[in-house]
């Protein structure tokens, strides 16, 4: 089978609503691995699917590819108020991810909408792209050489390297989301228990779009100490389901046993992307056992 039927092969299975949703993902994860053109229409022809999450992860690969083949699709499900908050919020931050500035008028023009998560993502992306204009390109990549996880981050880690420091501008909401953003980044670079702590308090801060961004890199960093805060947070039933989703990925990425038994608690609840981020994670603590396919980056623990 030649490349281009690889693709097509597997992204048959993305685009199948027939087929399980563990499956589903493993495809797209595939598909992003693989990369090129082929993949990214493939993976854009499953925005249509009925699963926010699908469409959530569909939109942080695109952005994680850095290909610029993908705007035009991650342009359209942003402006599309259709879509979820959580699929309009990806898209945004996938766009600033990619980093072409060609992006940035229409990210300038929706720093204003109405959903707040979607407001926030853009003027987070905006100011990604201004740091990226005014710090050239061997700047950047020292800033990705410090991260051990190898993503592309909304924001680039702040220079401090003292926890307390770094946790005071984490909690202080009177300082610009980009900042607050830069120190969380810092702290996750740095790993210790001191730092996974700090950016659990996080999680009690005003903003749902924060609180989902601090699950995501606790379950980056994989460390134990971080399994009562996101526990706390999935089994919030008030939380944003965009934090509770991303607490319940995180535990699976972390995958210890109080982790196993939290998310078979709530694989039936009744926010459908809460239900479904369960149903992956325990799928992917399976395949963590085994001598199976592997997924890949910020959802799971094998980083690429």
């Amino acid at each position: 089978m030649d490349g281009e039927q690889q693709v097509a092969a597997v992204g048959r299975v993305l685009v199948d609503p027939k087929c399980d949703l563990t499956q589903r993902f493993r495809a797209l994860f595939t598909l992003r691995n693989l990369g090129g053109a082929d993949a990214i229409e493939w993976i854009g022809k499953a925005f249509v699917d009925q699963s926010a999450l699908l469409k959530h992860e569909l939109a942080y690969c695109l952005g994680q590819m850095q290909d610029k083949r993908a705007i035009p699709t991650l342009t359209a499900v942003l402006k599309d108020r259709e879509q979820e908050v959580m699929v309009r919020h990806e898209a945004g931050e996938a766009l600033g991810a990619i980093g072409d500035p060609v992006v940035l008028d229409l990210l300038r023009e929706y720093v204003k909408d109405p959903v707040i998560e979607v407001a926030e993502t853009c003027q987070l992306a905006v100011r990604r792209l201004e740091w990226l204009q005014c710090n050239d390109k061997l700047s950047e990549d020292s800033q990705m050489d410090k991260n051990p996880y190898c993503s592309v981050d909304p924001a680039p880690p702040a220079v401090r390297r003292d926890v307390p420091e770094l946790r005071g501008s984490l909690l202080d909401e009177a300082l610009p989301l980009f900042d607050r953003y830069r120190a969380m980044f810092a702290l996750r670079n740095i790993g210790t228990e001191e730092a996974v702590l700090a950016l659990g308090d996080g999680l009690q801060c005003s903003s749902a779009l924060f609180r989902h961004e601090i699950a995501y890199v606790l379950g980056q960093m994989q460390h134990p100490a971080a399994v009562p805060a996101l526990c706390a947070a999935l089994k919030q039933s008030d939380e944003s389901p965009m934090v509770r989703h991303e607490a319940a990925e995180a535990l699976g990425s972390i995958g210890k046993e109080e982790c196993l038994a939290v998310l078979q608690q709530y694989r039936a609840d009744v926010e459908q992307v809460v239900k479904e981020s369960c149903e992956v994670a325990l799928d992917m603590l399976e395949y963590e056992n085994s001598d199976q396919f592997q997924y890949a980056d910020g959802l799971v623990r094998l980083q690429s």
